[in-house]
């Protein structure tokens, strides 16, 4: 994605060059899932499935609930009902369903059931593998252990666990009684916890002693002991030991996971709940206030999960995934929700992806012959200095799918991915979206040509458009995402917070979504994401997005990663400010700012020129890898960051104080 600025316009003109660098085979489209399926129903191509998606909403629904073959104990008898408006649309009205009988009960006792459903690799180098029936044998015991406990229908569960076998089975436990899944970051800290319990009112909180971290143990239940001094409403703490590191314990309210699961019987009954029962409440942190849980249904969040990997990354049965994630963050529970309606392999690592040596990812997949690799545009770049020798070590031969979501890519990490894990003949299948939708609304696909930054087009079932600020549809302007229609996926509402939940998403249009990303549609139909809105500069009149500015800075070869952000200004509303994370060997020079200022300059105009450039050794950062830009922002500002529970490096923020 080559952007570049027509003389004198803001954010809201652009030219898009680059060239398609992808096509599929006729192979790749004879087998690819989203072919056949437009087959199935007669349709000719993308524009005309989309058309039939969004416009007859009822049909495609039915459609891909057919395709995913999902069971219901009593079928529904509508698919949906908008009566109490678009932003409260229920799904499968009137059926029962337990996603836990789609992923597990439904498999017994057939050839998917022998398939492997976990394999996990720890950062010590253990590994564990478990079929779809060990999986199911380990998800009923605790599933009864928390029965025996008291838990029942309707009972808020939190998981604070890392990406572990026990973690999916324990998730998988909780929708299985009928209780209400509530996924933390393993990262988090105690006061970020202790907010998120005492809002969801969670009763049992599902932990380990500790997990390894860079090779340093990193003890999980002191946080615990630390939330649960103002969480009271959680009653029972049960603890997988991991570490065997000694560890306070509470009689009464702790419990040692195999004292309690062990014991159980490897069988156990579903709960039959209605396909609209809430299933889940993930948290998701806002620029501003408390963190927002957005609830989703057994009929919703999963069935997403499921489309959206078939749709857009043509996840078969025999494939084996891996997306970079943690099971706090929506990536997680979609990892395991979608590969397990669709009866593949999901693979799960606990560790870091440069440790003990900079080949970690590319050894995962060679050792777990993952197919369809997931990864943040952030990672990509994390890895890049490190060149291309550690990649070409490992056998990628497995590979057949690229996937990214997290942020806006740049050109130049876009390609180096493209070219170093794919070796070019591998789509990038662009997936954005996020929490409070259940997944992507644009995505890449294996059928359309692909150039290097851009998605194929909104989701099927996704009647995304690109508008100003009047609400007007745009074309090769960049404006707003909005969704004009409802889909299964979207989320329910906010927990316990209906009318924030309202103001966020349905307040500015009519029955529109606003989903707060720069978007913008180029001359071949091709989408691309520009950034949140929230995170937009306004300098002199003109709005420029943040990765524009980033791309220009990250295409230069001695620069890594960068941020920028906007800074009041007395004259022109607001400065540019831009952190730069340099490659290994480069050193910093007033020469080198120099020569980034201007090139910002001669890229994007001189109004644009960064009035301030600084150089960082790491930027802040979320654990699945966004940067982020308020926390930068309030560092640079000498304000409070806010919530800071995402983080996965603290310290970066100090260190923006520091460079200033």
């Amino acid at each position: 994605m080559d952007i570049k600025r027509e003389k004198g316009e803001g954010i809201s003109k652009f030219q898009f060059g680059g060239d398609v660098v992808w096509r599929p085979s006729a192979q790749v489209i004879a087998r690819s899932r989203l072919k056949n399926f437009m087959d199935a129903y007669g349709i000719g191509g993308l524009e005309e499935l989309h058309r039939r998606s969004t416009e007859e909403i009822e049909w495609f629904w039915n459609a891909v609930l057919k395709e995913l073959k999902i069971e219901f104990y009593e079928p529904y008898e509508r698919v949906l009902d908008s009566s109490r408006g678009i932003a409260w649309t229920r799904w499968c009205c009137g059926g029962k369903m337990n996603v836990v009988h789609n992923c597990l009960d439904k498999w017994r006792g057939t050839p998917v059931g022998g398939k492997e459903a976990v394999r996990w690799e720890g950062e010590n180098g253990e590994t564990r593998v478990l079929t779809y029936e060990e999986l199911n044998r380990s998800v009923c015991r605790i599933a009864n252990a928390l029965r025996a406990l008291g838990i029942k229908k309707g009972v808020s569960v939190a998981l604070f666990m890392p990406m572990m076998p026990e973690s999916v089975a324990a998730l998988l436990a909780v929708a299985k009684v009928g209780g209400i899944i509530l996924p933390l970051f393993s990262g988090y800290g105690a006061a970020a916890v202790t907010e998120r319990l005492r809002d969801s009112g969670a009763r049992f909180l599902l932990t380990v002693d500790g997990f390894y971290r860079r090779g340093q143990s990193v003890l999980v239940k002191p946080v615990v002991d630390a939330a649960l001094v103002s969480a009271t409403s959680v009653e029972h703490v049960l603890v997988l030991r991991q570490l065997g590191t000694p560890i306070s314990w509470c009689p009464g309210r702790d419990r040692w996971w195999h004292e309690a699961v062990d014991c159980q019987s490897d069988d156990g009954e579903t709960e039959r709940t209605d396909a609209e029962d809430p299933l889940m409440i993930i948290y998701t942190s806002g620029t501003t206030g408390s963190p927002k849980g957005a609830l989703h249904t057994h009929c919703g969040f999963p069935i997403k999960a499921a489309q959206d990997m078939v749709h857009g990354l043509d996840v078969c049965q025999e494939d084996v995934l891996y997306w970079v994630t943690d099971m706090g963050w929506m990536m997680g529970p979609w990892e395991i929700f979608g590969t397990m309606l669709l009866g593949a392999t999901m693979v799960l690592y606990e560790g870091a992806l440069d440790f003990p040596g900079p080949d970690r990812l590319w050894s995962l997949i060679e050792r777990h012959r993952v197919s369809i690799l997931g990864v943040s545009p952030t990672l990509i770049r994390s890895l890049m200095p490190y060149g291309t020798v550690p990649a070409d070590q490992h056998e990628l031969s497995s590979l057949r799918i690229l996937g990214s979501t997290g942020e806006p890519w740049n050109p130049d990490p876009w390609l180096w991915f493209f070219h170093t894990a794919g070796k070019g003949r591998l789509p990038i299948v662009n997936y954005s979206g996020g929490t409070e939708v259940s997944g992507g609304l644009v995505v890449g696909n294996v059928l359309s040509p692909l150039k290097p930054c851009a998605f194929a087009g909104p989701v099927p079932g996704i009647a995304a458009d690109v508008v100003n600020e009047e609400g007007t549809s745009l074309r090769g302007e960049v404006g707003e995402l909005v969704v004009r229609k409802p889909w299964i996926g979207m989320t329910r509402g906010f927990w316990n917070d209906p009318e924030r939940y309202f103001q966020t998403y349905w307040s500015r249009f009519p029955d529109v979504w606003v989903h707060g990303d720069w978007a913008v549609v180029d001359e071949d139909g091709l989408w691309y994401i520009l950034g949140r809105s929230d995170d937009t500069i306004k300098i002199a009149g003109k709005r420029l997005g943040p990765a524009e500015v980033e791309s220009v800075l990250v295409g230069h070869p001695a620069v890594s990663e960068a941020a920028a952000i906007g800074v009041p200004d007395p004259i022109k509303g607001e400065a540019l400010v831009c952190f730069c994370v340099l490659k290994p060997g480069i050193q910093v020079s007033e020469r080198l700012r120099e020569e980034l200022r201007t090139r910002v300059s001669e890229q994007l105009g001189k109004p644009l020129k960064p009035e301030v450039l600084r150089f960082l050794n790491d930027l802040p950062k979320t654990r699945n890898a966004k940067i982020m830009r308020r926390i930068i922002r309030a560092a640079y500002l000498k304000q409070e960051p806010g919530d800071l529970s995402a983080l996965e490096n603290p310290y970066s923020v100090e260190a923006v104080r520091k460079a200033l």
